[in-house]
Parts: structure tokens; sequence; C-alpha cells
């Protein structure tokens, strides 16, 4: 029997209609009526005896049927290659379950043994899961025993067949956190197929634990909360989602339990890429769901929960604890231009200074210039002496400015002799033994601009021992400039790599080169210790979990601010400005807490050649510098503890102060029109506005005109 025949005939069942299309047995429906349930004030989790099969559940508080037919019910599944024949799958709703036994209130073990899979006979392969429930948490625990001569490639656990929205009218989607931003897919009533019509059966989504180790499920006033509970990385995993049996047009959902003869229904698995080789035993990653009652901030809630418990919360320097800004500047590209050279850098600092800018991130500085001899972190000699460049550094941070180092270790250049010669040997490689490689990127000149001589480079294997020590030596040569410190740029990916399957890099292949980069931050965090404790890290979107070593998150203004929501003081979020004229950008940057980064002429020019953008950039870091117990120490709580009405679109942001006050910024994003803006304060006492342009402080009943293009703040006296 095929998956669509499978899936047609248990969806028919679910619907009553299963004796006309096949025969359910005595002992079948038996097992079905003494299903094994977990039960708490927050969850019921049933599971069917004879196949384990997760086949009801419900989130209590909010009265949501989260799996509501019993027929759709899933296990597990596994991907079991075997000669010949890779898309051989192990699906768990045609194992019987060799025991599914209540081990206390609130455990259940599950054991299925000698798996029959779809195209290699039956293996000899054993998963045990223990699923808790406690506390209104529920726990799946898996452990693999693999016997059989094949690798199991990936294990979908834990599976639910029949994933329901709380509502048949209401809306779903998916949200996972990458380069600052709570991502929002949909998945109801409306599901995109984001792999391809060539690719899959169904239309499916796939949100990689590489980006976030959580995921929310939110519906419009609850959701579930779902996590990859290891942080330490141990290997990559995919929330998935898939809708059966397609689309009713576009991206566009049956709303009926059953469509043209089959069953409607949206699968969520867990898909943990393991590669348990032939005898071997692989533990899971604990996977845990919760069920939350608010919008996405009620979920992120539950995360930080979790995060509390292992995130160790990095240092910031006393410069960068304050209200300040930063600028960008490129030297060279890999055109060979030589815009600036080391000694004309220190004109630009005393600009800087004037200006009270704090920190200029320097790119392409290093050989080869910008995306060009990556991994070097030598100096250029076309662009001045070592000395020249050190003491350049050195004159500029006398002057107030720290000096920040752009620099990228993830790479290869592919046309360099250091690649062809050692680089070769560290560079990830697919399971054909064809290397992974980033495409580069394009500089100044017509031909490099076609693609015609981009420098592309190969993938770096994060988790060979060998090349974090390559790695850490190349930071080194930063530290020794005497930088205050660094920027590492696309930090957050390892372009199209997730593993690397070549032999030889100390580990047994495939090593999971996500895995190294806590241990490689590690070893440079000790490497810049030593030279101090203050030396700031800072990175392009890093992950949350890479934020304990890089507090700096360059990523421009977030759709959804998860970041400055998780921890407003102990990160630094921050956000380009290039426009000459440029007030969006800037009061977004008022309204979610970042960090102005001045990039005038697209960061090749100087600050004076944008006046309007520094005169109302400095205005706004005056007014947070005035107010900084109330904008800049204070909580950010997104929207969270106020109402604010309008005539037109608006924005705004709620904070609240150590001692308990309220400010709320709002801002007018229309670029010709006044607003008038109501903010609703609960049991607030006396209030206070103020804006950019007229920043004392006046008393205000709430009740704002806001001019186009401007922002203002309430506070609570």
């Amino acid at each position: 029997m095929d998956r669509r025949t499978f899936n047609k005939l248990a969806g028919l069942a679910a619907m009553g209609a299963l004796a006309a299309e096949i025969e359910l047995s005595a002992a079948q429906a038996a097992g079905i009526a003494g299903e094994v349930t977990l039960d708490d004030s927050e969850f019921l989790v049933a599971f069917d005896p004879a196949t384990g099969a997760l086949t009801r559940m419900e989130h209590k508080p909010t009265k949501w049927i989260v799996e509501r037919r019993p027929a759709l019910g899933a296990s597990f599944r596994m991907l079991v290659p075997i000669p010949g024949r890779r898309a051989n799958f192990v699906l768990g709703q045609k194992q019987k379950a060799a025991s599914v036994e209540k081990t206390s209130d609130s455990q259940v073990r599950i054991v299925w043994k000698d798996l029959a899979s779809e195209h290699g006979g039956v293996l000899p392969i054993t998963l045990t899961a223990t699923v808790t429930l406690k506390n209104g948490k529920l726990t799946f625990d898996a452990t693999l025993e693999n016997k059989s001569t094949c690798t199991v490639e990936t294990v979908d656990y834990p599976y639910f067949g029949d994933l329901n929205p709380p509502a048949i009218n209401a809306s779903m989607t998916a949200r996972t956190m990458f380069y600052g931003n709570l991502g929002s897919d949909e998945i109801y009533p409306n599901f995109g197929n984001e792999k391809g019509y060539w690719g899959v059966d169904f239309p499916i989504k796939t949100f990689g634990s590489h980006r976030s180790n959580f995921c929310l499920i939110q519906a419009e006033t609850e959701g579930l909360y779902v996590e990859l509970s290891d942080p330490t990385l141990p290997y990559y995993m995919e929330f998935t989602f898939e809708q059966h049996p397609g689309v009713v047009h576009g991206a566009v959902i049956p709303k009926a339990d059953e469509f043209s003869g089959f069953p409607v229904h949206q699968e969520f698995r867990i898909c943990h890429f393991v590669f348990a080789d032939p005898s071997s035993t692989k533990k899971l990653a604990p996977i845990v769901m919760r069920g939350y009652q608010g919008d996405w901030h009620a979920g992120i809630d539950v995360y930080k929960e979790w995060r509390n418990t292992w995130f160790k919360t990095p240092h910031l320097p006393a410069w960068a604890r304050d209200v300040h800004s930063w600028t960008m500047l490129r030297m060279n590209t890999p055109e060979e231009d030589y815009t600036i050279s080391y000694k004309q850098f220190v004109e630009y600092g005393e600009e800087y200074a004037r200006y009270g800018v704090k920190a200029v991130q320097l790119i392409g500085w290093n050989v080869g210039g910008q995306d060009r001899d990556d991994p070097s972190q030598d100096t250029d000699p076309n662009l001045g002496t070592w000395q020249e460049f050190h003491d350049a550094i050195a004159k500029v941070q006398s002057l107030g400015v720290n000096v920040i180092l752009f620099g990228k270790l993830n790479w290869a250049d592919l046309t360099t002799k250091r690649y062809k010669d050692e680089l070769y040997k560290y560079e990830a490689k697919d399971p054909y033994g064809i290397r992974y490689e980033q495409g580069g990127y394009n500089y100044v000149t017509p031909t490099q601009l076609a693609g015609i001589n981009t420098r592309r480079r190969a993938v770096m294997d994060f988790a060979d021992p060998g090349y974090r020590e390559i790695a850490l030596k190349e930071f080194q040569k930063i530290l020794a400039l005497g930088s205050t410190g660094w920027l590492w740029d696309e930090i957050c990916h390892h372009s199209g790599a997730i593993y690397n399957f070549a032999p030889g890099h100390g580990y047994n292949p495939p090593g999971y080169i996500y895995g190294g980069d806590l241990p490689l931050s590690a070893s440079l965090r000790a490497a810049a210790d030593k030279a101090s404790p203050d030396f700031i890290f800072a990175g392009e979107g890093p992950q949350d979990w890479l934020m304990q070593y890089f507090p700096v998150n360059e990523c421009g203004v977030s759709a959804t601010p998860v970041c400055q929501y998780l921890d407003t003081r102990n990160s630094l979020m921050i956000a380009g400005v290039s426009g000459f004229d440029d007030r969006e950008q800037l009061n977004m940057i008022l309204l979610n807490r970042c960090v102005i980064q001045y990039e005038p002429f697209l960061y090749k020019g100087h600050l004076h050649d944008f006046p309007l953008t520094m005169a109302y950039g400095q205005k706004i870091d005056d007014l947070r510098r005035k107010y900084r117990a109330y904008l800049w120490d204070a909580d950010f709580r997104d929207t969270l503890g106020a109402d604010v009405s309008a005539n037109a679109t608006h924005r705004y942001s709620v904070y609240v102060s150590a001692g308990g006050k309220r400010a709320v910024v709002v801002v007018n994003p229309s670029s010709d029109s006044a607003i008038t803006a109501k903010v609703d304060l609960p049991n607030a006492g006396k209030l206070v506005m103020a804006t950019p342009e007229r920043p004392e402080a006046e008393v205000t009943d709430g009740t704002l005109k806001i001019p186009a293009r401007s922002a203002a703040i309430v506070m609570e006296l």
C-alpha cells in the first residue's frame, strides 16, 4: 500500500467510513478503546496501546484540541537508506509497538522493535520513547538502537499526524528566531510549499535548528511552544509541517475533513538528523512542548524561562553600555581600489570624534580587501605597513573612538595559494565528496558586478579541531593590532553546508558544522580575555545562543524585535542608516532601542556627507541620554502594557524603568501627514511628553500631535 492510499484510508476511518475501505479487526478496535493517557491541568495526551501512535491531545486551559482524529495518529518515521534505494523509510503507522506502558502517573514508555522498512525488509532497530507530562511540560525523550548494517539518517519524533487549529476559522503561524527577528510563516488557513512542487508529494515547510532551537505554533490568542531542549547543538534538527492532501488552489487549505476522497490534515513532526552508524546507539535530544495563552510575547516568555537555565550573560564594556553610535568605513575591495590607506584612517577618526561617534566598524582593512583572501587577517601592504595600521588604530582610539575590525573565518578564498596548499584539507564536503561553496560577492568593476570574476569560497569545517586552531591564530592577529573589538560578518551561517561528510577531520563523519560554533567562540573569547576582558565581540545576526559570546548584534531593525524583548540591556542591536535624510530608519531605531550605525555613501563616505541624517540622529541620541532611565536602562516590552490609538498608521513601543515607571515611544511613519495619537497607560500618574526636536518635558494627557516622519515619547512621572 503506497503512502497516499494509506493516508486516504486512515482519513476515511477518522470520518466513520472505514468499513467501506478496509476491515478493522476486533483486536484493533479494542486497542483504540483502551488508549493510554497522560493528564494534568494543562494537557491531555493519549496513545494507541497497539501502535504507540499519539492519537489525541488537548491543551485544557484554552480547550484547543491539537490532535483530534485518532485514526490519523502517528508515532515516528525513519530514513534508512539501503544499497540502490536511498528512499527507504520506516513508517511508524505500519509498526506495532512491542510495549506501551504507563510507568507512572506522569510517564509513558513506548518501545518499537524489529522495524519493517518499506523496501529493505525487517531491520534490527529499536526505538524507545519516554513521554513525560509534569507541571504542564510535555517532554519527548527517545533512544535509537541500531543493530542493522545500515545508517539511520533521520528519525522523526515526536510525530503529530493531525495538527489542528483552535477553531475552523482560526489562523496559525510557525514562528522561529533568526537574524534578530522572529519570523512568521503561515500554516493555516493558507500553506505555501517552500520545497518546490517537483521535490515533494505534499506541500511542506521546514525550520532548521541551526537558526532557531524553538518553534512557536501561534494562533491569535494562544500557542504551542516546541523546544529542542539541548543548548549544546548536538546535531541538526528540523521542525516540519506537511499539508495533506494538498491545497484547493494557490495556498488555500481545504476546510472540510475530506476533499476529493482524501483526508485533510496537517502533520507536524520533529526530524532529527542523527546519522546513526550501524551497530550504534543514539540518544535523541529531548523535545519539550508547552502551551501558553497570548501572542508571541507569551511564547517567548516560555523560551526565556528555559534560556535562563543555560544562557551565560556576556560582558559589555562601559562605553558600550552607554547611549552611543557607530559608523562604518571600507578601506579596500577585492578589485584593488585601495581607497583609504592606514595613515588616512586617522583623518576619518578625527571626524568621528568631532561628531561624538564612539565606534567605527572598519572593513576591507585586511589583505585582499573585503571578501577576498578569507580567512586571512593579515594587513595589506598596499594600504601601508602593519606598524602604520597599529599606530593609526591607537591614535583613533586615543580620541575616544573604538575601532572594531571586521573579519570572516567561515570561508577559504578558492583563488588563493593558501587554499590550494593547505586550507582545502579543512573544507566541508557533501556525501558525494564534492566541496560546499559560498558564492562570494561582487564589487565595483563591471566585470565583477556581472559575476564574471567573482571570488568564490570553500566552506570551512568548524567541527574540525584543526581548523578551529587555524581560526584562532587568525583571530590573534586582530588582537595584536590593538583594536577595541571585532565584528564577525556572516557568523550566523555556513552557506549551504550543515554537515561535513569527508573523513579525516578529527571525528567520525559526518560532522555537524554548526556544532563547532560554540567551541570556537569560547576559544576566541578566552584569547581575547587575556588581552582585555573589555575587548568587544560583535556579529552579523548571531543566533541567540551565540549572543553569550557576541552581545553586539548587527542585523538592522527587525519586524519583530525579539532580541530586545528577550534581553534589553545585555545586548546591543546595531542598525545601519545610509539615507541622506533617513528619519524613517532613525525613528525605528529609537522605537526598538537599537544603536545607530551611520553608513554614508554605503559606508564609503564621511559623516559630513549627510548632514540631515546626522543632525536628526544626534537629536535621538541626545533624547535617549536625557531620559536614559526611560529609554535605555529600562526593559523593552514591545507593545505590552499600553494601548495607542491614532487616526492613521503608527508604531509604538513600551519601556518599563527600574522603578516601574513607563514610557511609550510613538512613531508617525507617514512621509507627508501629521497624525493624532492617544496613549493609554492603565493607572497612570502624571504624564509628560518630549520629542527629538523638543526634548524638554511638557505635561500631556496622552494625546499627541505627531508631524510626518517624526516621533514622540510619553513618560510616566
